[in-house]
């Protein structure tokens, strides 16, 4: 289903602000005060996973004031649909995995299928270890994946976007987080 850039304005003026833009900085700094004693010895490569993360990585990897090299990938479940199905390789890391210490900076952690199945390939490419950092975290009793190392938020069982995630493609630039208001 497409929608206009009206509809996309009416879905955002009728949401509830779950997190403030300021609430969604603070955990970031948090984040990357939680992650530095873990990585900032490991040389890692920062995967960011495409397209939610994105806003993910912009704000936190200026934090982590540590060397490391940074890369993406791009495997999704949703696409600009709102419910999860097939998980889908739109791109793996350029960068060789193997050896190496993976971070991979996600906006949401759901149900946590794809981040297992993301995790899964990186183990399968030879790195030596992998941690996740997601900006958010879902609260449900649904979770059958792998859980987030370091989570900057939590966020309801409802529809959110804002800050890398999206409503039906449009929405992943607001800088706090909304939610659908029915649901």
């Amino acid at each position: 289903m497409s929608i206009t850039p009206e509809d996309a304005w009416r879905v955002f003026q009728t949401s509830d602000c779950i997190h403030t833009a300021a609430a969604v900085d603070a955990a970031c700094i948090r984040l990357a005060a939680d992650i530095r004693p873990h990585l900032a010895q490991c040389n890692p490569l920062v995967v960011c996973v495409m397209q939610g993360g994105l806003v993910t990585a912009g704000k936190l990897l200026p934090l982590l004031d540590f060397p490391l090299q940074q890369d993406y990938l791009q495997a999704s479940r949703y696409g600009a649909n709102t419910t999860g199905g097939q998980l889908t390789w739109l791109a793996r890391p350029a960068a060789v995995l193997e050896g190496r210490t993976i971070l991979l900076l996600d906006d949401i952690h759901d149900e946590g299928t794809t981040l297992a199945a993301i995790v899964a390939d990186c183990h399968d490419a030879g790195a030596a270890a992998v941690f996740s950092a997601v900006l958010v975290n879902k609260i449900h009793d649904r979770k059958r994946g792998t859980a987030a190392d370091f989570v900057g938020l939590d966020v309801p069982d409802r529809y959110v976007f804002g800050c890398g995630m999206d409503y039906q493609g449009y929405l992943r630039n607001l800088p706090g987080i909304h939610a659908l208001v029915d649901g």
